[in-house]
């Protein structure tokens, strides 16, 4: 009888888990969500273009430093502890591309509509986010989340990427202590 309660609270537990950042349930009572918002200098198709590039860029150079963060206000700090690292590595792909202007990186709350990615659908309202305004930052832009790391698997690295799943970790100590 104790193991059996024993593993429908593991049980429970994972489906919360799994839920929750799915949308099942109020995302706010969940997790707390760190944005990233790239705004490109203008909406010229050479601005535009060179946005996806940074993307690229930026995100290849933040997976190494969000693969071990499971917590929202870790990630903020690894984020601001890492301005210089962002903006080099996005003024970096501007220079190449001929570029003058460059990329300012911080971290602030702003307004974000309704956004839907695959099952997760974060509804409108302010969310801290991680900003790379690229020259004036008056252009369109691209937004996703660096916590959870979410939208990072569709950068050019992306295939070395290896999915953990802390989930499993954890039930695969539990299950050995029995």
């Amino acid at each position: 009888m104790k193991y059996v309660l024993g593993v429908l609270s593991v049980i429970g537990i994972v489906l919360i888990l799994v839920f929750c950042p799915m949308g099942g349930l109020n995302n706010s009572v969940c997790t707390e969500y760190l944005r990233i918002h790239i705004r490109a200098n203008s909406n010229s198709q050479a601005d535009q273009n060179v946005k996806y590039k940074v993307k690229d860029a930026v995100v290849d150079a933040l997976i190494p430093l969000l693969a071990d963060i499971d917590d929202f206000e870790e990630a903020k700090i690894v984020m601001s502890e890492n301005f210089s690292l962002i903006e080099e590595v996005a003024n970096e792909v501007l220079q190449k591309n001929g570029y003058s202007y460059g990329c300012k990186a911080q971290i602030d709350n702003e307004y974000f509509p309704t956004r839907v990615y695959d099952n997760l659908t974060l509804e409108e309202g302010f969310y801290d986010a991680l900003i790379l305004r690229l020259g004036s930052g008056e252009g369109d832009n691209w937004w996703c989340l660096v916590y959870p790391a979410f939208c990072f698997t569709n950068s050019s690295n992306s295939a070395n990427i290896v999915y953990i799943s802390k989930i499993w970790e954890k039930l695969k100590v539990y299950t050995r202590r029995k």
